[in-house]
């Protein structure tokens, strides 16, 4: 389904809820990790021009806590992954504000915000804490985390090697870092609601979004796939609880409609 004549993107909103909270409007958060080669200024500028007519707010947050003892972890040299890591962290943000400041007029209601400016919010500060206590705590959230980590960092491991017990601490760390976005993202920002996009379907939306106990998402908290019309990969398949699920995920994306056509309905 086209979006926009100029940012065409196909949108797989998780459940039911994850969809009517994307048809609400209220705001998207984009997050976007250094060294990830798809978010390019273009594709940020054309998120930027699609996301400004479907949402109130927009929030780019790059991620730049733990980058530096991720490069260490798989093999550069304390001294290295220290440099490396800024130079990936200041190439990022570079980026994302090139975008932005060319998509257009509309980017005055864009914010872009890295994951360490959050470290003083009192709900970020909670909702991290919340994370790091279902780690030790719960068998199912810390598998889907190992998931995770093997989903993002299996190709840096050398062939035959299975990752070490400190390649994986440091991956918590750096996820447990993003992940309260992913459960409450309303509460940290002070929106109504909040959509999450990001082009594939994260290993941990399972555990947040459909199972019934431990840690979830909050029921204003959303979670959809966002990608290019004409990216060739598979729809997410359902989880276990199908009731749960939008089945537009498994063929076309949801009819849209703009900020202001929504304030007029």
């Amino acid at each position: 389904m086209t979006i926009t004549a100029d940012a065409s993107f196909e949108v797989l909103p998780f459940t039911r809820t994850c969809r009517h909270i994307w048809e609400d409007g209220d705001h998207v958060l984009i997050g976007v990790s250094p060294g990830n080669s798809y978010f390019s200024s273009e594709r940020i500028s054309s998120l930027a021009r699609w996301a400004v007519t479907r949402f109130a707010q927009v929030d780019f947050v790059y991620a730049d806590l733990h980058v530096d003892r991720m490069f260490a972890a798989f093999g550069y040299t304390r001294e290295h992954a220290e440099k490396r890591s800024a130079k990936e962290i200041k190439a990022v943000r570079r980026r994302i504000i090139k975008g932005v400041e060319e998509s257009g007029p509309q980017h005055a209601e864009i914010r872009v915000r890295a994951l360490s400016e959050f470290q003083s919010n009192p709900v970020y500060q909670l909702l991290h804490r919340r994370v790091l206590h279902f780690l030790e705590t719960d068998d199912v959230f810390r598998k889907g985390c190992e998931e995770m980590a093997l989903h993002f960092v299996g190709s840096k491991l050398p062939e035959g090697e299975s990752i070490t017990d400190a390649q994986l601490q440091v991956c918590f760390d750096y996820m447990a870092a993003e992940l309260p976005f992913f459960v409450d993202t309303p509460s940290i920002l002070d929106v109504p609601s909040s959509v999450a996009a990001y082009h594939v379907k994260m290993p941990m939306t399972d555990v947040l979004f459909a199972r019934g106990g431990g840690l979830r998402a909050t029921r204003n908290q959303a979670y959809a796939v966002v990608r290019p019309e004409t990216a060739g990969s598979t729809p997410p398949a359902p989880p276990h609880d199908t009731t749960a699920r939008d089945t537009t995920a498994h063929g076309t994306a949801p009819t849209e409609r703009t900020v202001d056509e929504r304030r007029a309905a």
